[in-house]
């Protein structure tokens, strides 16, 4: 089974992009709704956390009061390094027991995750999927859905990394600028990715 990271900066539509490798057959774990679910449920993070940051990071209910970290992280860039330190590797193991209840025939799986290069998660996938948009449009569809600035959008978007870059070290690209039909360039990946899986499994047995 093929390990198929798809990344791309926010508003640059992963998740309909998701939604379509959903409908063709393949799972799809997305690493920022995973993350959140972890916080209250890895015990070991929650340990972490608590070490870090005091027991009054979570609530008596045993769930993190969510306000207090944000106050926390987004106040203090050392402190945010220090949390993405101990949530990736969560992800990472989460991300890998899911990966071990998948039937063999599965021919891949997609983790989802928006920050996947900034977290050096890269090395994890046998193949990259980016998804690109241009900026006015990931402004123009983040502010349809959140109630937020313009500003504080650009702020967000200014601490990932450029659509260049991603562009660059990814094997695929995907354009979703509202013009270009994604289905067809899905598809087109979705056959490429089960051919390299025949591929890889002819040459090294089952993957």
């Amino acid at each position: 089974m093929l390990r198929v990271g798809l990344t791309g900066g926010i508003g640059s539509g992963k998740s309909i992009v998701c939604k379509v490798f959903f409908m063709l057959g393949i799972p799809v774990y997305q690493a920022d709704i995973a993350a959140k679910k972890l916080y209250d449920t890895d015990f070991k993070l929650r340990d972490e956390l608590k070490l870090l940051f005091g027991e009054h990071l979570y609530n008596a209910d045993g769930m993190l009061d969510r306000q207090k970290l944000a106050g926390i992280i987004f106040s203090d860039k050392e402190s945010l390094e220090k949390v993405n330190r101990l949530v990736h590797p969560a992800v990472r193991r989460n991300f890998l027991e899911y990966v071990s209840g998948l039937s063999e025939t599965t021919p891949y799986v997609i983790h989802e995750a928006a920050i996947l290069y900034e977290s050096k998660l890269e090395n994890m996938f046998d193949r990259v999927i980016n998804v690109q948009a241009p900026e006015n449009i990931r402004i123009k569809r983040i502010l349809s859905r959140e109630a937020t600035s313009e500003k504080d959008v650009k702020q967000r978007i200014a601490v990932q990394w450029p659509d260049e870059l991603k562009i660059e070290l990814s094997d695929y690209n995907i354009i979703n600028d509202d013009k270009t039909l994604i289905l067809p360039q899905i598809l087109q990946i979705h056959r490429e990715l089960n051919y390299f899986r025949l591929q890889t499994k002819a040459c090294f047995g089952n993957v």
